[in-house]
């Protein structure tokens, strides 16, 4: 099970008093784990501002794009890439982010201090992957942080067709059990790529609402032995 860190320093205030038209709420603070945690109990979420030195930057967006578990778009071409790929979980945590965190992907904002960040939340049990594998080589992932019924992803890569969309199906599978429909599949924002998958928004306030039961869930199996 996870291991609770020292509590924050930081206050991040209720986020029901947000500004409503923005979607960056506040900026400072650490990546400590304690500190990460709290900003995820409350709807936020950490990204650095691209340039060295500075502090970190926490959004909680004013419409949120979440994957509805009971409305995952699975094509029939995915449905066929399914069968090419091992699926594993916390196998290979930091091989993940390294993809994620390549500098040859565009718009890459996955800097060293978010790599140790979110390692070192692996390491107390919080963040997990969700890997797809082609024998011993590591083609696809994504990562996560979960608490109780959230899952908040953070990245995904492929470095084979549909690897990353293979591990996003396996994800949905592992949070559908008997709580699913409480559960928060947090994908941060919606684009026209993750609305192809059956990504939606929904406002702040609906989010908050949910994140606040679906954090006193207990965590799907996958992710309570890690």
């Amino acid at each position: 099970m996870p291991i609770e860190p020292p509590p924050t320093a930081w206050s991040f205030g209720d986020p029901r008093g947000y500004d409503e038209l923005d979607d960056l709420v506040g900026v400072g603070a650490d990546l400590r784990p304690g500190t990460l945690l709290a900003a995820y109990r409350r709807g936020l979420f950490p990204m650095p501002s691209g340039h060295r030195g500075d502090p970190a930057y926490w959004f909680c967006p004013v419409h949120r794009g979440v994957l509805p578990l009971d409305g995952l778009h699975v094509s029939r071409s995915l449905r066929r890439s399914l069968r090419e790929f091992e699926i594993r979980v916390d196998t290979a945590f930091e091989a993940v982010v390294a993809a994620c965190a390549d500098p040859r992907r565009p718009q890459g904002w996955i800097d060293d201090e978010v790599r140790a960040a979110y390692t070192e939340l692996h390491r107390l049990g919080w963040a997990h992957s969700v890997e797809a594998w082609q024998g011993d080589r590591l083609v696809g992932g994504l990562y996560g942080v979960a608490i109780g019924g959230l899952f908040a992803g953070e990245s995904m890569f492929h470095r084979a067709t549909d690897a990353s969309k293979v591990c996003l199906v396996a994800l949905v599978e592992m949070l559908r059990d008997e709580h699913a429909a409480k559960r928060v599949l947090d994908v941060q924002w919606r684009t026209d790529h993750l609305a192809t998958l059956g990504v939606v928004e929904i406002d702040r306030a609906t989010y908050l609402a949910r994140l606040r039961v679906a954090t006193g869930l207990p965590l799907p199996a996958a992710f309570a032995g890690c």
